[in-house]
C-alpha cells in the first residue's frame, strides 16, 4: 500500500491497531446514528481481535460493521461518511489513517448494492486512508461506472483522489488481488494515466509510474512506446516518472527501455576489477562489493551500472538478483568506481545458504566481463 505517508509495517501497526480502534469506530458512528448498538458492536468487533494480524482484525471489525450497520446499504454508507469527520491533509499518517481501513474492507463486500453510493464513499474514504484496494472489486464488477468516475477523479481537486485513479487500476498492485482484465488488455487504463502524467504532486506520479511500471511486466513493448512518446518532450518531473516506470525492464536489460534512457547496450565499457569484501561472507553478516569501470571509447559514455548477485538456493542452484549500481559518465582514460553493500541477513523474500556465489556486472542492460565467485558461509 503505498497511501501517501501509510507505511504497511504489519508488526508495528499491529500493536497500535488496538481495541482504541475498534472503541474509536464505535464513538464516530454513534455520533451521528443514536440508535447504533455501540455495546454489541464492540463486543463482536473485540471477540477473538487479539489472536488475529493486522489485516485480519481490519476484516473482522468489517464483520461487526455489517451486523451493526442499518441493513440498507445505502442508509449504512450515508452514515459511514458522515461518521468520517474531516479530512486528514496532505499525509496520512499512523493509526489517524489505518482507523478507517475496515470501512474499505467493508464497502468491498457490500457497496456493490448501490455503486454510485459506494464510490462517493470511496471518494471521501481515499482522503482519510486509501481506496486503492476497495475499488478493485468496483472495477471488476461495476467496470462501465467505475471506469466513468475514475476518468472524473483524474481531474479532481484533491490528489489522493487522483492518486486512487492510477493506483486503484494498477494490475499488479501489491497485497491486492490482480485485476486479470487489466493484464490481458491495459488500454482502459492508458488514457487516465495520459491525464495523470503531468499531475503537480510527486505522489501522483509515482504511482503514475507504479502503473506503468505493472503493465510492463507483461505488455513490455507497450510501455517502451509511451515512454518515447512521454521522454521527447518530458520535463524534468516526468523524466523522473518514466526512470521509475522503466526500472523493471531496465533491469531485464530491454533495449528499448534503455535506448530511451540514451543508454547503449553496446557501449565500449570496461569492468577492470571487481573486489568483494569480505571474500568468504558469512549468513547474518554483509558483503561489500566494489567495481572499478572505464570507457575503451574516445568520448563520454554513459553507463547504467547493475550489479547481479547470484545467490546460492536450497538445492543448490543459482538465482540472480539485480541490484541497482550507480548512472555514471564515463569519462575517456579515468576508472570510476561502484559499490554496493550486499545484505547476507535472513529475509521473508531472500533465504540465504552456504555455497559459491557470483557476481556479474551489467552495463546498460549487458553483462560485461566475468564472473566473480565468492564463498558464503553458515
Amino acid at each position: 500500500m503505498e497511501s501517501a505517508s501509510v507505511t504497511p509495517v504489519a508488526d508495528t501497526l499491529k500493536s497500535r491497531f488496538g481495541p482504541e480502534v475498534v472503541h474509536g469506530l464505535a464513538a464516530d458512528l454513534a455520533g451521528v446514528a443514536p440508535t447504533f448498538d455501540v455495546d454489541g458492536f464492540t463486543r463482536m468487533a473485540l471477540d477473538g481481535f487479539e489472536d488475529l494480524e493486522l489485516t485480519d482484525r481490519s476484516r473482522h471489525i468489517a464483520r461487526a460493521l455489517a451486523v451493526h450497520l442499518p441493513a440498507d446499504p445505502t442508509t449504512a454508507m450515508h452514515t459511514i461518511v458522515a461518521a468520517l469527520g474531516a479530512p486528514l491533509g496532505d499525509t496520512l499518517e499512523g493509526m489517524d489513517a489505518f482507523r478507517y481501513m475496515p470501512y474499505g474492507h467493508w464497502v468491498a463486500e457490500h457497496g456493490l448494492a448501490d455503486v454510485e453510493t459506494a464510490l462517493d464513499l470511496q471518494h471521501a474514504l481515499t482522503q482519510r486512508f486509501t481506496a486503492e484496494f476497495s475499488i478493485r472489486a468496483f472495477i471488476q464488477q461495476a467496470h462501465e461506472p467505475t471506469m466513468a468516475r475514475l476518468r472524473r477523479w483524474a481531474v479532481d481537486e484533491n490528489h489522493h483522489v487522483r492518486r486512487l485513479v492510477s493506483e486503484g487500476t494498477r494490475p499488479r498492485l501489491p497485497w491486492a488481488p490482480v485485476l486479470r482484465d487489466f493484464v490481458a488488455d491495459p488500454s482502459p487504463i492508458l488514457p487516465l494515466l495520459e491525464a495523470l502524467k503531468d499531475d503537480p504532486s510527486d505522489y501522483v506520479r509515482r504511482s503514475v509510474a507504479n502503473n506503468l511500471n505493472d503493465i510492463a511486466k507483461d505488455h513490455p513493448d507497450l510501455v517502451v512506446r509511451i515512454a518515447q512518446r512521454w521522454w521527447a518532450d518530458a520535463t524534468d518531473d516526468r523524466q523522473r516518472l518514466v526512470r521509475h516506470a522503466l526500472r523493471t525492464l531496465v533491469k531485464r536489460g530491454h533495449a528499448g527501455a534503455l535506448a530511451v534512457l540514451g543508454y547503449d547496450p553496446a557501449a565500449p565499457v570496461v569492468v577492470d576489477r571487481v573486489v568483494v569484501e569480505p571474500p568468504v561472507g558469512v549468513i547474518g553478516q554483509r558483503v561489500r562489493v566494489a567495481v572499478d569501470l572505464r570507457t575503451d571509447g574516445p568520448a563520454p559514455t554513459p553507463a547504467l551500472v547493475d550489479l547481479v548477485v547470484g545467490f546460492v538456493k536450497a538445492d543448490g542452484s543459482v538465482r540472480p538478483k539485480v541490484f541497482k549500481g550507480a548512472a555514471l559518465h564515463l569519462e575517456p582514460g579515468v576508472v570510476q568506481q561502484v559499490g554496493k553493500t550486499i545484505s547476507l541477513r535472513q529475509h521473508t523474500t531472500r533465504t540465504h545458504h552456504p555455497g559459491t556465489h557470483t557476481v556479474a556486472v551489467q552495463v546498460n542492460g549487458r553483462t560485461v566481463g566475468q564472473l566473480t565467485p565468492f564463498e558464503v558461509v553458515g
